[in-house]
């Protein structure tokens, strides 16, 4: 269980929380900064994701994995 919750919790702070320290300079019209998050910065995702879609993504485990 503490595995499970550790995991949930990475998945959500990389994918859905954006970070200001990440934040890349857009200057628009309407905004001047736009918000990352740290899998866009790493480039494992193209936009920040909702707790919606996190929900739907099925993830298999790596039996493998020491």
């Amino acid at each position: 269980m503490l595995e499970a919750s550790r995991t949930w919790g990475d998945w959500i702070y990389n994918l859905t929380r954006s970070s200001k320290s990440l934040r890349v300079e857009v200057n628009d019209e309407w905004r001047r900064w736009q918000p990352t998050s740290a899998a866009m910065a790493a480039g494992f995702a193209d936009h920040i994701w909702t707790i919606e879609e996190l929900m739907m993504t099925a993830v298999i485990p790596d039996h493998n994995k020491k």
